[in-house]
């Protein structure tokens, strides 16, 4: 099979590579150069079995005013694109899977998680982006496949490769307050979760990508510092989160309790679904 990946030299799309290939598919990845006017887009993405849009700037940042509307443009406008691109092709792409994110649902708790039968968006930054960005993605094939990520967890960037530095000093502790419900997924679940996809030509819509166990900042907190066998003691308030990333802080403080049900309806496995497995796993081959 041969598939283009759109952003595909961050996080998730320099892990997915390797692991397609192993799989014995070929794989481009391209990053902001698609976007030039010099490069031949129409020809790479013409004739092609799959395109992966996983195109948008790292969210984990400080957030300006201007770097919200990076936010945007990263997503929605490169998405529309791509779009108007594949329009013209005598082969458009047989398959699209594109990116989105739970910043589209309502702040829950841990105790009312949402899933993809929730179809109200929340009130926030992050909402209005995802619905945005969900809507300029369904311009992209008849059928479109959409992974609502949650946080996703790997040692080599993303948050937990952010929270190891203090966490290893044993500098760790609740993050304003600890109590909002934080929904992750282990980076190896997240690539098989593709591959899943990729057995299952069927699956268009929405699919959320987040492990099946949610739970509180507070308690993932306590289980990374556990795992690193580190003490859990220092909290980190919301106006020094607000120094550090600006409105770039809801990332950190809005609650989602997110779950999966499409998948596991569908059959998946997960390999990692609970934040001790997952945690046990990444540091202990990270070491």
């Amino acid at each position: 099979m041969k598939i283009v990946i759109l952003g595909g030299t961050g996080l998730i799309g320099s892990y997915l590579k390797p692991y397609f290939e192993k799989q014995n598919h070929s794989v481009i990845c391209l990053g902001r150069e698609a976007y030039d006017a010099s490069f031949d887009l129409a020809g790479t993405l013409n004739g092609i079995d799959l395109l992966i849009n996983l195109s948008g700037a790292n969210i984990g940042q400080r957030w300006s005013k201007g770097y919200q509307q990076v936010l945007w443009n990263s997503r929605v406008q490169t998405t529309q694109q791509v779009a108007s691109v594949i329009k013209t092709l005598s082969k458009p792409p047989k398959r699209v899977i594109a990116a989105s994110a739970i910043g589209f649902y309502p702040e829950t708790d841990c105790a009312q998680p949402v899933d993809e039968f929730t179809t109200q968006p929340g009130q926030h930054y992050l909402a209005d982006l995802s619905v945005a960005w969900e809507a300029a993605s369904r311009e992209l094939a008849d059928k479109v496949l959409i992974f609502r990520f949650g946080v996703v967890l790997s040692t080599q960037g993303g948050a937990l490769s952010k929270m190891l530095p203090a966490f290893k000093l044993g500098l760790g502790g609740p993050v304003a307050g600890g109590e909002q419900c934080f929904s992750w997924i282990h980076i190896e679940d997240l690539a098989h979760g593709f591959l899943f996809a990729l057995a299952h030509p069927d699956m268009h819509g929405v699919y959320n990508l987040t492990a099946p166990q949610p739970l509180p900042q507070k308690a993932f907190g306590k289980t990374l510092s556990e795992t690193l066998h580190r003490p859990f003691f220092l909290p980190l308030p919301l106006w020094q989160l607000k120094l550090l990333f600006g409105k770039g802080a809801q990332v950190l403080t809005l609650s989602s309790a997110v779950l999966p049900s499409k998948l596991i309806m569908k059959g998946f496995q997960f390999r990692y679904p609970t934040a001790e497995k997952a945690l046990h796993n990444l540091l202990s081959s990270s070491t």
